[in-house]
């Protein structure tokens, strides 16, 4: 057990590298059915969620993942009006979603309702959206209910998981992803959490095939910083069956009637820019 003014470590062995938070102490340790969760005061970055003994969020730069989250995809939608959120359990992608006025209904899927106590005693500010009328929040298997979701029912989908591994590895497979295209309205939009395209370019291109492989006629990573998460580098990935990833509604978000940390027109555009490592595998992966 980490004890205060010990370090929190977590290694990526196969990279040969590690990050580290000062730890002031502990405030919460839990084993649910489904994973660990720990969350710790630490020195420079606020309280610090852990599950399975990997770097969740923390107080200081979650902004960074779920405003990339959530913004760029519902702006790139001509109309989101229904949308569902597959985990999500710190519910911070629940409040940046939201925020827009225009989202007429969100349900939140997460197996694991520890996550969302949790995130509700030590992370208050992500969960202060929680009572909106709009917002409906189950803790159950997000795969089952988007097998079971009508056709044509959703405008956008966020799927805001753990990474592949555990009670999240149906999340990241051909058959999710027909079951999400077949959910999805015409215009709809499907983004998920895709890994760091420094250390995961695996997983990241196998997801871009099997988007592609389901249905979606194209695909695109947004590429954003993560402070915290292995390599600092993070991508999250859109599927769709019509309209141009790069024709998103600028003005409306020069417009918008909410503050963002992060989120901005000229973020967004910048995050549609692909590094040519990426270019190169991505294209091999596709057999372009």
């Amino acid at each position: 057990m980490l004890q205060p003014n010990e370090w929190f470590t977590e290694i990526v062995e196969d990279e040969g590298s590690a990050f580290s938070l000062r730890v002031t102490g502990k405030l919460h340790e839990e084993q649910t059915p489904y994973q660990s969760i720990e969350v710790y005061a630490t020195a420079g970055f606020g309280n610090l969620m852990v599950i399975d003994g990997f770097v969740m969020l923390t107080s200081r730069e979650n902004f960074l993942y779920h405003e990339m989250m959530s913004h760029p995809a519902l702006f790139t939608h001509a109309d989101p009006r229904r949308v569902c959120i597959i985990g999500g359990g710190d519910c911070g992608t629940l409040r940046e979603v939201l925020r827009h006025p225009g989202v007429e209904s969100v349900v939140q899927i997460d197996i694991d309702e520890g996550v969302t106590r949790a995130a509700e005693c030590f992370f208050p500010e992500l969960t202060a959206a929680n009572r909106d009328p709009r917002a409906r929040l189950l803790f159950a298997d997000g795969i089952r209910w988007v097998q079971e979701a009508a056709p044509a029912s959703l405008d956008l989908i966020i799927v805001d998981s753990t990474d592949p591994v555990g009670p999240a590895i149906g999340l990241f497979s051909g058959d999710f992803y027909r079951d999400c295209e077949r959910a999805l309205a015409s215009g709809g939009i499907l983004v998920q959490q895709s890994e760091s395209p420094l250390y995961h370019m695996h997983i990241l291109t196998q997801m871009h095939v099997e988007m592609r492989r389901a249905g979606f006629a194209d695909t695109r990573s947004l590429f954003f910083p993560q402070a915290v998460y292995p390599s600092g580098w993070m991508t999250a990935t859109m599927a769709r069956n019509g309209g141009s990833f790069d024709a998103f509604r600028a003005e409306d978000v020069r417009a918008k009637p909410f503050e963002t940390q992060y989120y901005n027109a000229e973020i967004h555009q910048a995050a549609l820019a692909q590094p040519e490592f990426f270019r190169r595998a991505l294209a091999q992966a596709l057999g372009a």
